[in-house]
C-alpha cells in the first residue's frame, strides 16, 4: 500500500514517469507487483524483516532472476535481466550489506569510487589514473568523505565514510534512478543527516530515488511516498 507523506509536492504527480514495472516477480520469492516512480520523486519502501522489501528492489535492479513482468523506462519497454543491464538504463543500487556487497576492502578509496563507472565504460577502456583521481577528489569533496588520501584502503575508513564512498560510486554512474537499501544503517547522526540532504538535493535536480529503510521516522522525513509491504 502507498502512503503520501505530509509535505510531498503535488507537482510531482505531473512529472515524467522514470520507471514503471507491471507484474514484476523474481525467483527470490517476490510475487508479481506493480510499481512506478517519477522524476524528482523520493519513494520509501518499508516493512518487517522478511516482508520482501529488499528482494523487491533487487528484482528492479536485476540482481535476482526476474521470472515475470514488464518494465518501462521513459515510457519505452526495456529488458532488465542483470545489474549491468540496469546500469546501462541509468539505474544505480546501493546494497543493504556494504561489507558483503559494497566495499572491496583492499582497494583504495579511489578505485572503489570509480568501479561502477569503469564497469559501464568496459574494462577494455580503462579509466586513466588522472581521470580516476579527478573523480575521487570531486566526490570526496562533495560528500565530505574523511580519508587521508585517495590511495587509502577503504577498509581503513569508518563505517559512515565507507558508506559515502559506495554512494559516490553509484552517483558517478550518473543514474536517472537511484535505489538505496538501508543507506544510513549503523552510521552516526551527522552522517545520516548529510546523506538525507544529498538525496533531497539530487531529487530536486530530477533524479528518482527509492530508499528502503526499517526506520519509519527516517522515511517520513525523506520520502514523498512510502510503500508499506
Amino acid at each position: 500500500s502507498g502512503i503520501k507523506t505530509e509535505g510531498a509536492e503535488d507537482a510531482l504527480e505531473n512529472a515524467e514517469v522514470v520507471y514503471e514495472a507491471s507484474g514484476l516477480s523474481s525467483a527470490a520469492g517476490v510475487r508479481p507487483f506493480d510499481f512506478s516512480i517519477r522524476k524528482g520523486e523520493v519513494n520509501g519502501f518499508t516493512g518487517l524483516l522478511g516482508s520482501g522489501r529488499s528482494e523487491s528492489v533487487r528484482a528492479i535492479f536485476g540482481a535476482d532472476h526476474v521470472s515475470s513482468g514488464t518494465v518501462k523506462m521513459g515510457g519505452k519497454l526495456v529488458k532488465i535481466t542483470s545489474p549491468l543491464a540496469a546500469m546501462k538504463h541509468g539505474i544505480s543500487y546501493l546494497p543493504e550489506d556494504r561489507k558483503r556487497d559494497g566495499i572491496i576492502g583492499d582497494l583504495s578509496v579511489r578505485d572503489n569510487i570509480i568501479l561502477a563507472r569503469q564497469v559501464l565504460d568496459g574494462f577494455f577502456h580503462p579509466i586513466s589514473k588522472a581521470k580516476a583521481e579527478k573523480y575521487a577528489e570531486e566526490y570526496i569533496r562533495l560528500l565530505s568523505i574523511k580519508t587521508a588520501s585517495t590511495d587509502t584502503p577503504i577498509k581503513s575508513l569508518s563505517g559512515g565514510n565507507q558508506q559515502k564512498v559506495i554512494l559516490a560510486r553509484w552517483l558517478l554512474a550518473n543514474p536517472v534512478y537511484m535505489i538505496l537499501d538501508e543507506p544510513t544503517r549503523g552510521i552516526d547522526v551527522g552522517t545520516k543527516e548529510s546523506i538525507h540532504n544529498l538525496i533531497r538535493s539530487y531529487a530536486r535536480q530530477g533524479m528518482a530515488v527509492l530508499m528502503v529503510s526499517s526506520d519509519m521516522p527516517e522515511l517520513i522525513g525523506a520520502s514523498d511516498w512510502i510503500v508499506a509491504m
